[in-house]
C-alpha cells in the first residue's frame, strides 16, 4: 500500500479503569493478549494499516485511561475522533455507568463522531451482571451501534473494528 493512499482515521477507546481498553487494542494490532493490568497513563497512541471493503485505511487508535485522576483529560481523546469505542466490562455494573455517563457527555457536546458500546469480556458469561439486553437497549437508544467481545479469545475483535471503521466510512461517503 502506497504511503497516504489509505484514509485516515481516528478512533478513540474509552471507559472505565480495568476494562480492557488496552487488551483489545493489542488483540487488534498484534494479535496478543496479557493477562496481567497494566494501567495507561494519560492516554495511548497507536497506528495500524488495514483494509475495509478493498480500500486502505489507516487506524489512529487513542486508548484513554480509564483511571478518575485523567477523567478530565478524556474529551480530548474523543473530541476530534471519527469513532469511539465505548467499553465496558460485562461483569462490572459500574464500568456501565462510565459508559452511560461518557455517551451524555458527548452527545451534551454534539460530536459527530460515531459511537459504539463495546461489552468486553464475554469469556466470562458465567460473571455476567450487565445484560446484553440492556446494553443493546442503551445503545439504540443512543444512536450507538454495539457489540460484545472477548480480547482474552479474540471474540468480535477485528469484526468491532470493523463495524466501526466501515461505518465512519459510510457517513463520510453521504
Amino acid at each position: 500500500m502506497a504511503e497516504g493512499a489509505a484514509n485516515e482515521l481516528k478512533i478513540s477507546f474509552v471507559g472505565g479503569e480495568k476494562v480492557g481498553k488496552t487488551s483489545l487494542i493489542k488483540q487488534y494490532t498484534n494479535g496478543t493478549f496479557n493477562p496481567s493490568y497494566e494501567a495507561t497513563i494519560g492516554a495511548a497512541f497507536t497506528s495500524k494499516p488495514d483494509e475495509l471493503n478493498g480500500k486502505p485505511v489507516r487506524l489512529q487508535i487513542w486508548d484513554a485511561s480509564g483511571q478518575q485522576k485523567y477523567r478530565s483529560l478524556m474529551p480530548m481523546y474523543y473530541r476530534s475522533a471519527a469513532g469511539v469505542l465505548l467499553v465496558y466490562d460485562i461483569t462490572n455494573e459500574l464500568s456501565f455507568e462510565d459508559v452511560r455517563s461518557i455517551v451524555r457527555d458527548i452527545k451534551q457536546e454534539a460530536y459527530s463522531a460515531v459511537l459504539m458500546v463495546v461489552g468486553n469480556k464475554c469469556d466470562l458469561e458465567n460473571a455476567r451482571v450487565v445484560s446484553r439486553e440492556e446494553a443493546e437497549s442503551f445503545a439504540e437508544q443512543n444512536g450507538c451501534k454495539f457489540i460484545e467481545t472477548s480480547a482474552c479469545d479474540n471474540v468480535n475483535v477485528h469484526e468491532m473494528i470493523l463495524d466501526i471503521t466501515d461505518a465512519i466510512l459510510s457517513k463520510e461517503n453521504n
